[in-house]
């Protein structure tokens, strides 16, 4: 059957969307056998092995573009479409080079994988679309996949084919918009993109694939990069086998919240400077364990062209950043913290992503991944796109997303980011510069669908893992099962809570009898979620100064402050996370290009004070149940005194499961020492004081009560029995019930 000029047309131009139509060995109604190749800028091509052996037969240039063709006459001899058979080519220099034609291989999709990929229900989506090295009918190749349903035509491009949309163009499905092709011989490390045509005109866009497993490790880090994940040796079965119990409500969790290319450097300049996953490994690992966190919050490691954005501007969803290493060296750093008995927990961001021409944004000539309407697309405050959640295949691209980092590199959690700005269709958009929804409401349907959505899928499939929000308002039962109205994640930032303790603590203690509500209103709602408490690295950041530079007053009284502000947090309910840094006292607000400032430690009492108390902070929280075993239960808490806020002290008691677990947390915060300061205490008995923050170690006045207390049979604050203590000044006093 002879080509008309269109089609020929079409192929040449690179503009044909259906290129196995035509390609490839085909058999016509008189049983001619035809294999047609596109192979521009050859001299000569010849098919070798259609008649068995090394045999070659010819193909004749149909047209000038690189279009050539072989006609087999039907014959009862051996020649058939099923027949291996390889190109080889003749380029005008003299050189020869022999491939194997793409357009012989059948599709890899099924017919239930094309249908789940379809309605948006793969949540594996990550184990077909993408690139797979795959050896089908025994020739090793790579199977390129991608979602584009309004293109006119995809073509995988890369170092193989002279990045030459021409040479490769995809398998079309009809139906689901998936292209596919299975191209031999392209090596496990190949850099490679897609060249996508828009259906409306236009020159070709040069993507990278949004479910590339990594990129290339040099910049501008604009090209995907075929890998294996599947040929790592994981040794973390122990840490994985207990991780039900470790993620429990009341279960300890202390949170070390880091930036990689930030929290310790080597010298150096640009990505030289950096530590590599397998040496973050060794070194976080070691120092998160022996500070006694549980867990580490990494901000988002996903790929970034930006590193100012510390990874919120995701480019690539499905591959950690190459500026850091590989994606083994990845999977090596995970291992090494598991089996310090560490958690990590990942920063994801399926809020928006950012508009590199190269990325997501119109990505197939339409706004695929976005919204269409500008009121719904556009995210101003960050300059970014939304993603459309009520799109199937985008929910489910984010979803297998979610799934995909749990699974393949074995995280213990998500951290979703901006859940503000999913849930509200006027987040940070102007009056009249967004559209509400179809009940006339700022709520956006879609993405709370989405939320419930993803939570459900999660939890599901592994339900020992953490999905903490970073919700910012008070959307009720963020942390609350769907089937009862919530969205579905496990923990939720308590925001207002850290907002409220800063505010406090940043004013001199002689102003804050005004404002002492600030330490009290948080325990109205403290059980109607599941809290985190954050001290995070947005609080310290963009003028807004260090932990320790918010506190008032003289060196000193700064530390103390700071010492105080911690104490308070790990005795008050909820989970714990700290930003890097803040455990050293750090006097520069966070700045991404820079290491912390470990020196610090080693300059005076004050740093290293500091940095000991949270490691004796964690370990008294983990140590003692009545610190953690009810922190989402009201019986887990009682104040013994509220109220004082002219001596600027609180009082409060924390109970475990176990019959006479009791701390209780007494705080001081003026400058003033409290002499002979009655508290009521929940039982009679000796108390030890296992933490006081005024402690010669920590740098501190060294006020305290000789190592504890024993209680009176004296009523105070509600109670029958009492101690009278030394309440150092700017300090907290834990103290727990000695046959606990």
């Amino acid at each position: 059957m002879t080509l008309d000029p269109e089609t020929i047309r079409l192929l040449v131009a690179s503009e044909h969307g259906d290129p196995f139509s035509v390609l490839g060995p085909h058999r016509d109604g008189a049983g001619t056998l035809r294999v047609r190749a596109l192979v521009p800028g050859a001299r000569a091509v010849d098919a070798v092995g259609l008649d068995g052996g090394d045999v070659a037969r010819p193909l004749r240039a149909i047209d000038p573009g690189g279009l050539w063709e072989v006609a087999i006459p039907a014959a009862p001899g051996p020649a058939h479409p099923d027949r291996p058979y390889r190109l080889r080519v003749t380029w005008p220099d003299g050189n020869q080079q022999e491939l194997e034609d793409a357009y012989r291989f059948p599709s890899t999709l099924s017919g239930y994988d094309l249908h789940l990929l379809g309605e948006g229900t793969h949540y594996r989506v990550f184990d077909k679309l993408g690139a797979h090295p795959a050896r089908l009918h025994e020739v090793d190749g790579v199977i390129f996949s991608v979602w584009a349903p309004n293109a006119r035509r995809v073509s995988v491009v890369g170092d193989w084919n002279r990045w030459d949309g021409r040479r490769h163009p995809m398998r079309f499905h009809p139906g689901t918009g998936l292209w596919e092709l299975f191209v031999p011989g392209v090596p496990a490390d190949a850099l490679y993109k897609f060249e996508v045509l828009p259906r409306s005109g236009g020159p070709p866009l040069l993507k990278t694939d949004p479910l590339a497993f990594a990129f290339e490790p040099t910049t501008p880090r604009t090209a995907s990069m075929v890998t294996r994940l599947d040929s790592y040796g994981w040794r973390d079965e122990a840490w994985l086998a207990s991780r039900r119990d470790r993620h429990g409500m009341g279960s300890p969790m202390s949170i070390y919240e880091v930036h990689l290319g930030s929290w310790r450097q080597r010298p150096g300049e640009g990505d030289a400077r950096f530590l590599d996953y397998r040496d973050l490994g060794a070194q976080l690992g070691e120092y998160a364990s022996g500070m006694g966190f549980t867990h580490v919050e990494l901000m988002p490691v996903m790929e970034h062209p930006f590193y100012g954005s510390w990874g919120y501007q995701t480019i690539g969803c499905y591959a950690p950043t190459r500026r850091y290493g590989s994606p083994h060296g990845f999977m090596a750093m995970v291992d090494e913290l598991h089996q310090r008995g560490v958690g990590v927990i990942l920063d994801w961001v399926p809020a928006h992503f950012p508009r590199d021409p190269h990325g997501l944004v119109y990505f197939d000539g339409t706004h695929l991944y976005e919204h269409e309407d500008p009121r719904l697309r556009e995210l101003p405050e960050w300059g970014t796109r939304v993603f459309n959640f009520g799109r199937n295949e985008v929910a489910n691209f984010l979803i297998g997303n979610a799934l995909f980092w749990l699974e393949r590199y074995h995280a213990d959690g998500l951290r979703v980011d901006a859940v503000a700005s999913m849930l509200y269709l006027d987040y940070a958009r102007p009056a009249g510069e967004w559209r509400p929804n179809a009940h006339g409401g700022r709520e956006n349907l879609d993405a709370i669908a989405f939320l419930k959505r993803l939570n459900e899928v999660v939890y599901a499939n592994h339900p020992d893992v953490l999905m903490v929000a970073e919700e910012s308002t008070a959307w009720p039962a963020v942390s609350r099962p769907t089937y009862v109205g919530g969205l579905g994640f496990g923990m939720k930032w308590n925001m207002g809570w850290m907002n409220d303790i800063l505010d406090y603590m940043r004013h001199d203690p002689v102003h804050r009898k005004y404002r002492h509500n600030q330490l009290t209103f948080g325990l109205l709602y403290a059980w109607s979620e599941n809290f985190v408490l954050p001290l995070s690295h947005d609080e310290v950041v963009y003028g807004k100064g260090s932990l320790v530079a918010k506190m008032p007053g003289d060196e000193w009284q700064r530390f103390a402050n700071l010492r105080l502000l911690f104490a308070f947090m790990w005795a008050y309910p909820g989970k714990k996370l700290l930003f890097m840094g803040g455990e050293l006292g750090q006097t520069d607000e966070w700045y991404h290009e820079k290491s912390l400032d470990w020196h610090l430690i080693e300059t005076g009492p004050y740093h290293r004070g500091v940095q000991t108390l949270v490691a004796d902070l964690n370990r008294a929280y983990r140590a003692i149940g009545a610190l953690h075993e009810l922190d989402a239960e009201p019986g887990g808490f009682r104040w013994m005194d509220c109220s004082d806020a002219d001596q600027g002290v609180v009082a409060f008691a924390r109970f475990g499961r176990g019959a006479g677990d009791t701390v209780v947390c007494v705080c001081n915060f003026t400058p003033v020492p409290r002499l002979a300061y009655r508290v009521g205490v929940p039982r009679p008995g000796d108390y030890a004081e296992v933490v006081n923050t005024d402690a010669a170690v920590y740098g501190g006045s060294n006020l305290g009560n000789g190592g504890g207390v024993a209680a009176e049979a004296v009523p105070w604050h509600g109670q029958a029995h009492s101690v009278l203590l030394t309440v150092p000044p700017l300090g907290a006093l834990l103290l727990r019930a000695r046959d606990a």
